[in-house]
C-alpha cells in the first residue's frame, strides 16, 4: 500500500508517519507538506533516509501538485489544516484556503482517480456540550472560524459521497497530546511555564473540561479507520480522558 499523508510535518501526522515507518513495513508513504505555521521539518529528521519514505513540498489547494501524488497512491490522509483557533479568528481567510478549497483539491483527484481520503476533522465541528458527549449524528455548532472551516469541509465530503460515490471517511477526534507538539498548545505550553516556575494562565472562568488523548492512540485509530472503516461513514475518537 502507499499513502500520501497531507501535512506531515505537523504535530499528529508526523506521529502517524513515525508509526507507520515503524511498525508497517509494506506501506510506503509520500508526505506533501507547504512548510507553513505548524510544520516543523525536525519532526521527521530521523527518518529523511527512509527507503519508505519520500517528502515532496507542496500545498493542497494546488490542483497540479495533489494530481501528480494522488494518482500514485492507493490512499491519501489529509491532517493538512491551519489549526489555531485564536489566529483564526484574527484571520479566517488563511484557515477558508486551507480548510475548505484544499479539501475541495484533493477531493476533486481523489473523484478524477478514483481513491480513497480520510479526512482529519475535530471534534470542535460539535461546539461546546453542556453535558454528555457527541456521537456521529450531532449536529454541527461550530463557534468560531477554525471550527467552521472543518465543519464546511465535512459537508463538502459528504455532497461528494453522495454525488460521486466518492470512498472517503472522516475522523473527529478530540484533543490531542503528546510528543512533537507545538509549545503554544495548552499542555505543553503548561508544563514549559510550570517549568520556568512562571505563571500559568486560566483560560475564562476555569472551570471549562475538555477530552484528551494521547496521540499515538488517535493515530492507532486513524490506521484501524483507513485499513477496516465503513465506505463513507465518520468515525468520533475519544479516550473519555476528561
Amino acid at each position: 500500500m502507499k499513502l500520501l499523508v497531507t501535512g506531515g510535518l505537523g504535530f499528529i501526522g508526523s506521529n502517524f508517519i513515525q508509526k507507520i515507518l515503524h511498525e508497517e513495513s509494506e506501506i510506503k508513504i509520500i508526505n506533501m507538506d507547504a512548510k507553513l505555521i505548524g510544520s516543523n521539518s525536525e519532526n521527521l529528521s530521523g527518518i529523511k533516509n527512509n527507503e519508505n519514505y519520500e517528502f515532496v513540498k507542496g500545498n493542497i489547494a494546488n490542483k497540479n501538485s495533489i494530481e501528480k501524488l494522488v494518482k500514485k497512491v492507493d490512499v491519501v490522509i489529509n491532517f493538512a489544516a491551519e489549526t489555531h483557533v485564536d489566529r483564526s479568528i484574527v484571520n479566517p481567510e488563511l484557515f477558508l484556503k486551507s480548510n475548505l478549497l484544499g479539501v475541495y483539491t484533493i477531493l476533486e483527484s481523489v473523484k478524477k482517480f478514483k481513491k480513497k481520503l480520510i479526512q482529519i476533522s475535530t471534534d470542535e465541528v460539535f461546539g461546546s456540550l453542556k453535558t454528555g458527549s457527541a456521537n456521529e449524528e450531532f449536529s454541527f455548532n461550530t463557534s468560531n472560524p477554525y471550527s467552521a472551516s472543518k465543519g464546511s469541509a465535512e459537508l463538502l465530503i459528504n455532497s461528494y459521497i453522495k454525488t460521486f460515490d466518492c470512498d472517503v471517511n472522516i475522523t473527529r477526534c478530540t484533543n490531542n497530546f503528546g510528543p512533537r507538539q507545538s509549545p503554544e498548545k495548552l499542555i505543553p505550553k503548561i508544563i514549559s511555564l510550570a517549568e520556568k516556575n512562571q505563571k500559568i494562565p486560566i483560560y475564562g472562568s476555569g472551570k471549562n473540561i475538555r477530552d484528551w488523548i494521547f496521540v499515538m492512540d488517535h493515530c492507532d485509530a486513524i490506521l484501524k479507520v483507513m485499513l477496516k472503516g465503513k465506505r463513507g461513514e465518520s468515525y468520533n475518537i475519544s479516550a473519555s480522558n476528561e
